[in-house]
């Protein structure tokens, strides 16, 4: 199975992140999955890539052209068993979206927030019908969670979209696992 891992391109977050990144990417690579991610080398897109490759599984990067440039916005990880190139952000959303079977959110920034709802919108206009983890590390999460509830509570989120996601926290990757497995 693909699966995409979307999360923190930043180096300088805190090491606990990146490794609970790297522990669930060699669990995920352990148990025959593939990862398909945005090719970042840094931060949790790289603990992720470093992750399945400590457990030889494979690791397809997709990211826009306008990365490639020495000093770009993200240093891409090279040793990607595959390279796919867009013309921007929007093609790369849209493709990692279109090669993985399910979708794993790690901490992140903006970015990352960007393609979690992306992936839960898109399953609840009937898109697709992928499943969808946060992976909250450390309590990362919750209060994007706690926003969540609210706008179901206040009747702006439907039920049905809170039910297109799962949360684990770092420890509970065996319950991942499984999860995507079902």
């Amino acid at each position: 199975m693909n699966i995409c891992i979307f999360g923190a391109a930043s180096p300088r977050i805190d090491q606990k992140y990146m490794d609970a990144a790297f522990a669930v990417s060699a669990a995920l690579a352990q148990a025959g999955h593939k990862l398909v991610f945005g090719g970042g080398r840094e931060g949790m897109m790289g603990a992720a890539a470093r992750g399945f490759h400590s457990r030889n599984g494979h690791v397809t990067g997709i990211l826009p052209e306008f990365f490639k440039v020495t000093d770009g916005p993200e240093k891409l990880y090279l040793e990607c068993d595959e390279i796919i190139y867009t013309e921007d952000i929007s093609e790369r959303i849209g493709l990692m979206k279109a090669m993985s079977d399910a979708f794993l959110v790690l901490p992140g920034g903006t970015g990352t927030y960007e393609e979690f709802f992306s992936v839960l919108v898109s399953g609840y206009l009937g898109r697709h019908e992928k499943k969808l983890a946060l992976l909250n590390v450390d309590g990362f999460f919750d209060k994007l969670l706690d926003m969540l509830r609210e706008g179901h509570e206040k009747q702006f989120i439907s039920g049905e979209t809170m039910n297109r996601f799962r949360v684990f926290d770092g420890s509970q990757i065996q319950e991942l696992l499984d999860y995507f497995a079902a």
